[in-house]
């Protein structure tokens, strides 16, 4: 992104503290994660300081500060799902992909996140991958799920 299009997208918005999440939505729906040059310019744009940014950022999940990969997989740790074999799930998870919750994989392929529950306990554990919700998934599905989008690419 270059300044004079953070200047373009950012002439449409206001300079209050009440703009920001505004602002941070559109950044993350263009580019679709905030840089450090996006917070530096929105900073001087509503005359704030970069931490205040910051930490609307990390306060809010839905807000990412690295790009994310073409699919996203989800893998719940609500207690149900837990209770279920979800951590092994998600164990076997991030050691097919070599990333953390919050990470992308080096290829940008996968983006790997957790949720505290996606409120769909009888059917756990549950994995969504790119919307799509999978059931009952067992530490020898991981395999299959990843595969799956590999082939879709």
């Amino acid at each position: 992104m270059t300044g004079l299009e953070m200047d373009d997208l950012l002439r449409g918005y206001g300079r209050e503290q009440k703009d920001l999440t505004k602002i941070l939505h559109r950044i993350q729906g263009e580019y679709g994660f905030i840089s450090s040059q996006a917070i530096r310019r929105v900073a001087e744009h509503l005359n704030t300081t970069e931490n205040e940014v910051y930490g609307v950022l990390t306060f809010y999940k839905a807000f990412r500060l690295r790009p994310r990969g073409k699919h996203l997989i989800t893998v719940c740790q609500g207690t149900s799902c837990h209770v279920r074999g979800g951590a092994w799930v998600f164990d076997e998870m991030k050691k097919v992909l070599g990333v953390e919750p919050g990470e992308t994989t080096p290829d940008r392929m996968f983006s790997l996140e957790t949720v505290n529950c996606l409120g769909c306990c009888a059917i756990g554990p549950t994995v969504v991958v790119d919307g799509t919700y999978h059931s009952q998934v067992s530490v020898k599905d991981v395999h299959s799920i990843i595969a799956e989008c590999r082939k879709r690419k």
